[in-house]
């Protein structure tokens, strides 16, 4: 049942694991003798097999160990890092991905996945496959070296980079019916002898031989992938009457080390570590406490000294491992714990303070009825003590866009291969955080504009070449804060936008009339219309017109709004801004009649008092002039308009405009909800809210008024300008 209730802990580590491991290897490609990297990639397989196999996933444990023994090799300097062994370890990666997926839902791997599965594993074993010259009489048993009396120093033999194994068969071994050499022929099934040296200093003369005793001792360097509890059960049938030790290779020191290092910050015994990291066997374990309970002194022996005497553990891997505990110690006495929580229980916290914000509106209502000035105090500390909660519940929804920008890495390092393009890939401002429901719909838009630049934007090598641009192309994703929203760009500099052929196929496709006058904007905002393309070729990747339209409703979807800049033959810019939260926000409530709207606080600059009588749409402020719209006219308010008009001023990224009001309300804290199916097309709205009263306000789409606002100014200076070049 602990298990259970643990397995979406493992789901959710492994797949930030593959993240991690898929992150390095798009690196190692480029610093192919970074150590650190190829370390990296290894303790997530690693980390993942041992995870794996504490639940019963062999399917999974049997997959990845194949990757890790290559990765093994790798570290140890037998292999290098080429194009071909990355490609192979990001499929690897991309199946692990599939095969946890499985396990989240609790489904086992049909027949079309387990083949890949064996595809890849047969793969990656090409890869461990040694020369024919070394391969060659390697199942047989290995030629005996001329026989001497010669014991090896065991601490010195590790210091070579294969295994020792120390053999001192007991003398009853021959009469159990074991044969010795039976023994060494089986270690070859699993790896290769390298060095043999046979020990004859316990024989006695030959008069006092007993024919049924067993007097030979071994000393053997030896060759294999296999870990040391895998090479110790080759001796199974013999361990209790003879004595076995196994050193580990000398390029194993470093790595028991490192895995010490890398345990979980558990509380543990010197044992458990060393077991856990692998140089020492559980069998190995329980002589040494037997060892340690025999001994006379008191108190007895660490465990630490007892390994080392007994030569089955290195002095330096035993002071890693106190090293380690120690670590763990301070680290959980001194650092605050981490805690998952699971993401639907943040959204009903966040629902919860949502309802909190209403009810407390209400409340504040009628304190101000009543007139009680006791009451009115207590209600407006409640309400500080509410908008503190719901910072603080934000606070929490709140994850950087980095792990979704580094995402494209792999994007990317696919699609320039396929493309047969150089592409490098730039990323800025991955610290900039922005609502976890916002990042995780984002990524498709993101998709498909990184790979419209790759494909469209950045030209073939031969053509930069031809119009004096390096032959590598760049790619750059950006993110940053701007006035209370998010900002993400998407740049290239490739071709940028043609104008002239966006036009044409508008007029081809009856998009725009043949004498209408556009604006740059309007023209580029043309390829996010259904069906629009201007390739002429379709490729895997692109050219059917299906995506950008699906891109722009998306992005309007989250209230954000999509720009473009380019310039010909130099690249372009596509321009996302989104709000921080899709939740709750600080409002500035305003009244038209009987109908009261809010406007998003971060989005107002001021309020101004409209003059009296003025019917234009632009007013004077401060000499410059505002564009301005009434929302009055915009969404048809019946009733008189009052003498004295207001005009609040918003801003969306570098654009102003006025929005007419009959009444100024305040703030108010706005819970968003989304406006029902009937609702959702109308322009100006971006959702509504429950007021204090209880009645509904509507929450105002800002970016989508000043985009109305800005393309009826440009229009009208588009045709003015058309109607001055006819004159």
């Amino acid at each position: 049942m602990e298990l259970e209730e643990a397995l979406p802990t493992f789901v959710a580590e492994s797949k930030e694991l593959l993240r991690d491991m898929e992150d390095s290897l798009l690196l190692i490609e480029e610093r192919p003798d970074d150590t650190d990297l190829i370390n990296a990639i290894f303790r997530a397989a690693h980390t993942i097999k041992g995870t794996a196999g504490l639940f019963g996933f062999d399917h999974v444990v049997r997959f990845t160990h194949a990757g890790e023994s290559v990765l093994d090799r790798v570290r140890g300097g037998q292999l290098s890092v080429t194009p071909d062994l990355v490609a192979l370890l990001l499929k690897v990666c991309d199946q692990l991905g599939v095969l946890i997926d499985l396990i989240a839902k609790g489904e086992q791997p049909d027949t079309a996945i387990q083949a890949c599965s064996d595809g890849l594993a047969a793969s990656l074993k090409a890869y461990l496959g040694a020369p024919a010259s070394e391969r060659a009489g390697t199942q047989g048993l290995p030629t005996v070296q001329e026989a001497r009396v010669e014991r090896e120093v065991a601490h010195d033999a590790v210091e070579s980079n294969h295994w020792h194994i120390s053999l001192r068969f007991g003398p009853d071994v021959l009469r159990n019916g074991m044969d010795p050499m039976s023994f060494l022929r089986f270690l070859n099934t699993f790896g290769r002898i390298v060095r043999i040296v046979t020990l004859t200093d316990d024989m006695p003369p030959a008069d006092e031989m007993d024919p049924e005793s067993c007097y030979l001792g071994f000393e053997l360097d030896y060759q294999t992938d296999a870990d040391k509890a895998t090479i110790e059960n080759a001796f199974e049938f013999v361990r209790d009457d003879s004595v076995v030790r196994i050193l580990p290779p000398h390029s194993k020191i470093a790595e028991y080390q490192e895995l010490i290092q890398n345990l979980p910050e558990e509380d543990m015994r010197l044992g458990e570590i060393l077991v856990r990291c692998g140089t020492l066997t559980e069998e190995e374990l329980k002589v040494a406490l037997q060892l340690q309970a025999a001994d006379d002194k008191v108190p007895p022996s660490p465990i630490g000294e007892v390994v080392v005497e007994q030569g089955l553990v290195r002095p330096s891997v035993v002071a890693t491992a106190l090293e380690r505990q120690e670590q763990v110690r301070e680290s959980r006495s001194s650092e605050s714990r981490l805690i998952r929580v699971d993401a639907e229980r943040l959204d009903g916290l966040i629902n919860l303070i949502g309802e909190l914000i209403i009810a407390g509106a209400g409340v504040n209502l009628i304190a101000k009825s009543v007139g009680a000035a006791e009451l009115f105090e207590a209600t407006a500390t409640l309400s500080r003590l509410v908008e503190e909660v719901r910072d603080s519940a934000l606070t929490l929804r709140m994850v950087p866009i980095g792990a979704t920008f580094n995402r494209f890495q792999r994007v990317v390092h696919d699609v320039s291969k396929e493309l047969g393009k150089d592409i490098e890939l730039t990323i800025s401002g991955a610290e900039t955080e922005l609502d976890k429901t916002v990042v995780e719909k984002i990524g498709d838009p993101l998709t498909h504009l990184v790979r419209n630049a790759m494909d469209h934007g950045i030209e073939p090598a031969d053509v930069r070449r031809s119009r004096g641009k390096p032959e590598r192309g760049s790619l750059k994703l950006n993110a940053f804060h701007d006035a209370g929203s998010i900002v993400i760009e998407v740049a290239d500099d490739g071709a940028g936008f043609n104008k002239q052929r966006i036009l044409e196929k508008a007029l081809e496709k009856d998009l725009v009339k043949p004498d209408q006058a556009l604006t740059d904007q309007e023209i580029y905002q043309l390829i996010f219309e259904p069906g629009f393309s201007t390739v002429e070729k379709v490729s895997n990747l692109s050219g059917r017109g299906v995506g950008m339209d699906v891109v722009r409703r998306n992005i309007q979807a989250l209230r954000g709004g999509i720009e473009l800049e380019s310039e010909e033959g130099y690249g372009a810019t596509v321009r996302i801004r989104l709000p921080l939260t899709l939740a709750i926000i600080d409002g500035f409530m305003v009244a038209v009649g009987d109908a009261t709207y809010v406007v998003p606080l971060d989005m107002v600059m001021e309020c101004i008092e409209l003059a009296q009588d003025s019917e234009t749409d632009y007013i004077n402020l401060r000499g410059e002039v505002l564009p301005c719209i009434r929302l009055r006219d915009l969404f048809d308010v019946k009733g008189p308009v009052p003498r004295r008009e207001n005009v609040v001023v918003v801003r969306h990224g570098a654009q102003r405009a006025g929005l007419v009001v009959d009444r100024l309300l305040g703030e108010f804290q706005t819970v968003i909800k989304p406006l029902g199916r009937l609702f959702s097309q109308t322009q100006g709205l971006g959702g509504f809210t429950i007021l204090g009263s209880g009645q509904v306000g509507l929450i105002l789409d800002v970016p989508g008024l000043i985009r109305q606002i800005v393309r009826i100014e440009e229009h009208d200076n588009a045709h003015l300008n058309h109607a001055t070049s006819r004159a």
